[in-house]
């Protein structure tokens, strides 16, 4: 036998050892979506003891291992995350708009930890992925579309920023039903008419999300803009504050605004311009905004 063949019998069954003790392991995975932190946090874990991994000298082992599996584990949870109205993530990469290989680049990025459990018995990994990250990867326009201008303007003012408050169940567009609104990558704004005020086509920026999500207490502060934080910062001293009509979508991501306020947006060339730079504040209820991912 030649050195090269031996090398590679060698390769071959370090391989083949190394699949045989990966479907072996037994992971348990969760993840969820924090739209205020714009962040996704994922935790996978498995049993050291049913892996054949024993303490203290296996505690590397176990680390390699969950360094090894977890982007293939949180597929599912990005995959599972909505993208817009009518679609999640893996709809994308059905179509080949994306490849599976984008989504493990993305788990890579991951801000990770690993730690043992408190009774020592399983190796616990904890990932914090960007939602920002997500959505840039999924922007592929190299020039923002001009938001709609009005046939007949309106007088109005020139605003900061522009606010929707949908926090309570609204009335679904075409359906007999009523519904909390969804967050997701892309939300699209109407009017009552349905004519399109916003989609992320009109949003100029691969580095921000397109819109932010809001809690109603952020946005009522005893502040000159009443806004919070980050929130005043990115809309200004003088925001729009818009209620959402109806909700819209196979999930209701989408708002529906009345014809006379998004009059007041797009009369403007300044009001314009907030949305083209995702100047926008989508304020849902609490129970919408941290949520748990089911995933397949």
């Amino acid at each position: 036998m030649t050195a090269f063949a031996g090398a590679l019998l060698a390769a071959l069954f370090l391989s083949n050892t190394a699949w045989s003790q990966e479907n072996q392991v037994r992971f348990v995975t969760s993840g969820s979506v924090n739209w205020l932190q714009k962040e996704m946090n994922a935790q996978v874990s498995f049993d050291l003891a049913q892996a054949g991994i024993k303490l203290p000298a296996g505690r590397l082992m176990g680390e390699e291992t969950l360094s090894e599996a977890y982007p293939r584990l949180l597929r599912p949870h990005i995959l599972s995350i909505k993208l817009d109205s009518g679609s999640l993530v893996r709809n994308l990469v059905d179509n080949g708009e994306i490849s599976l290989e984008d989504i493990d680049r993305i788990s890579l990025e991951a801000v990770e930890a690993t730690s043992l459990s408190a009774d020592l018995s399983q190796m616990i990994g904890r990932y914090t992925i960007s939602v920002g990250r997500i959505s840039s990867l999924l922007i592929k326009h190299r020039g923002a579309l001009e938001p709609p201008r009005p046939l007949i303007p309106v007088q109005t003012a020139d605003y900061t920023g522009i606010i929707i408050i949908a926090t309570e169940e609204l009335p679904v567009r075409g359906r007999r039903a009523q519904a909390l609104a969804e967050p997701c990558l892309f939300p699209k704004i109407w009017d009552t008419g349905m004519n399109l005020i916003y989609e992320r086509n009109m949003f100029e920026s691969r580095d921000n999300p397109m819109i932010r999500y809001a809690l109603e207490e952020n946005i009522f502060r005893p502040t000159p803009s009443g806004l919070d934080g980050e929130l005043a910062l990115m809309a200004g001293s003088n925001p729009l504050r818009i209620l959402a009509r109806e909700v819209y979508g196979i999930y209701p991501t989408d708002l529906v605004i009345d014809q006379s306020d998004a009059l007041k947006i797009l009369s403007s060339e300044n009001n314009r311009r907030l949305l083209r730079e995702g100047r926008v504040i989508l304020v849902l209820n609490n129970a919408q905004l941290q949520r748990n991912i089911i995933a397949p």
